[in-house]
């Protein structure tokens, strides 16, 4: 369709074809390049698109849930307030807030962007942590910049993702029979909201004044949602060579931290209707993994073509139970071909992380399962024999042999000459090393599994996807029952001469 202010084309691709030019499209993320002219095509043919043109990444086959909302339903935003866009081209700023006090239970049904007008391509994605609760309002009283030195301590304490919106999302929806309490002792009493502005050309003088709204209701739903953080614990230990096309690593969360907090919490196990995959400026394909009883069961969730800049909650098409005994590994591929030193695990975009965030319910006292491979060992690999005892210093010092003496632990692997072949042979010793386990508790406290060591699982049946199935180009016969994509492009003008949209 056409009017005067909008172009509409729908059209169908099959998911798989027989052709070797064309690209799978997959759960995963998909780029999308698309180029228009604002004139109808001419005689002479259409006309060169100029700067009307861009991508997008976005979800082809996971599209967001339609949620029609009464308009009464009550909310509240967390908006920065006149934050300062430096003329950098990325800022991550982060704010402190205070959720409202209720005299009862709520659940929060929906969370949406709020988007200064004009800012829709400067905020680029927003996170939601939840904070401790020993706090006073004081850590209220300004925000900084993310991930900095002089960055308040307080901000460490929020390291549990509880909403994620990227550019473009439209806002998440709880399932009907699911909701996020609020205003109980249990429930999040501060959170952290931090802001990627992204700012290419540099711009002067952005003062931005955008957030998140939380519509929520005292109409209780049958089950509170929970979230768990799964994959690797943000360390140092987690390490990953410089110049490798493909680095692989793991985070277990083990059976022993699901049998003992299920256990104790909710014996008949808990469902999964939602996750999210995150990892930093290295990652490019992450896969939640799922182990019953030595079977591995099919993916959780995955994203092959990973996206730093697109992070928002991926819904599950089923919802996934999660027993007790049960085993999951977050697995991610990284590239570091264009770094010449080590990258770390650890909190700054150019730190990497392997983690996955669970929306299950019902809510159960966990609230980390994860795990981080043991260093002495990965020391080893590059010749390091003693550290000095106690260890007194971080990062701590080794004492021998002679070419990494008094070194850092940090510098020592930064000295060692990495080739592929070492990395290779780096990446399959990690991937066999005992884990030591992390098993937390709301605000800090542990299960008693916390600190053990384990070894990665044996797989005994490793889960073997279906062969996809391709529709032959020349028979349109297969065509038909092959599955397809709709794909509707709108163009924000009343002619259209010429689109390109390839994925």
């Amino acid at each position: 369709m056409e009017n005067s202010t909008h172009t509409v084309i729908e059209f169908t691709r099959d998911l798989h074809t027989c052709d070797i030019n064309d690209k799978t499209i997959t759960e995963s993320t998909v780029r999308v390049i698309w180029a228009y002219h604002h004139e109808d095509v001419g005689e002479v043919g259409p006309k060169y698109h100029n700067s009307n043109r861009g991508t997008k990444s976005l979800r082809l086959l996971n599209p967001e849930k339609a949620s029609v909302l009464s308009t009464s339903i009550p909310s509240f935003d967390l908006v920065n307030q006149d934050v300062p866009i430096p003329n950098k081209g990325t800022t991550y700023w982060c704010q402190m807030f205070k959720i409202p006090a209720f005299q009862e239970k709520h659940h929060v049904i929906k969370v949406e962007p709020v988007i200064q007008r004009g800012h829709e391509s400067l905020v680029h994605h927003i996170l939601l942590y939840q904070c401790s609760s020993n706090f006073n309002d004081t850590v209220l009283d300004y925000g900084h910049e993310c991930y900095h030195p002089n960055m308040p301590d307080a901000f460490l304490t929020c390291e549990t993702v509880i909403f994620a919106w990227a550019i473009g999302g439209e806002g998440f929806s709880y399932p009907p029979h699911v909701g996020l309490s609020l205003g109980t002792p249990l429930d999040p009493h501060y959170v952290l909201l931090e802001v990627h502005y992204d700012n290419p050309t540099y711009e002067e003088g952005l003062i931005d004044n955008s957030g998140l709204r939380l519509f929520h209701t005292t109409d209780i739903r049958k089950f509170d949602a929970g979230v768990i953080e799964a994959g690797l614990w943000v360390s140092l230990f987690h390490t990953i060579p410089p110049g490798m096309p493909e680095f692989r690593s793991e985070g277990h969360c083990t059976p022993e931290c699901l049998e003992e907090a299920l256990e104790a919490e909710k014996p008949s196990g808990i469902h999964v209707f939602a996750v999210l995959l995150h990892a930093h400026l290295a990652g490019r394909g992450i896969r939640l993994r799922h182990f019953r009883k030595g079977e591995e069961m099919r993916l959780l969730a995955y994203d092959d073509d990973f996206d730093f800049n697109f992070q928002e909650f991926q819904y599950l098409k089923e919802e996934r139970a999660i027993l007790p005994g049960d085993n999951l590994i977050t697995e991610c591929r990284y590239n570091t071909k264009d770094r010449a030193r080590m990258t770390w695990g650890g909190l700054s975009t150019r730190n990497e992380m392997c983690l996955s965030y669970l929306l299950y319910y019902p809510r159960v006292n966990l609230t980390r399962c994860a795990s981080i491979p043991d260093i002495m060992e990965q020391l080893q690999f590059i010749g390091v024999k003693e550290i000095y005892r106690p260890v007194t210093t971080w990062p701590f010092i080794i004492k021998s042999p002679k070419q990494y003496k008094n070194l850092s632990f940090m510098d020592a692997m930064n000295k060692f000459k990495w080739t592929k072949k070492e990395g290779l042979s780096f990446n399959q010793l990690v991937l066999s090393l005992p884990v030591n386990v992390r098993c937390s508790k709301t605000d800090n406290a542990e299960w008693s599994i916390q600190g053990m060591t384990a070894l990665p699982p044996d797989i005994e049946r490793a889960y073997k996807a279906e062969p996809l199935v391709c529709a032959s180009p020349s028979s349109s016969l297969h065509r038909n029952f092959s599955p397809k994509v709709l794909t509707c492009f709108v163009v924000l003008s009343s002619m259209l001469s010429r689109l390109h949209l390839w994925s």
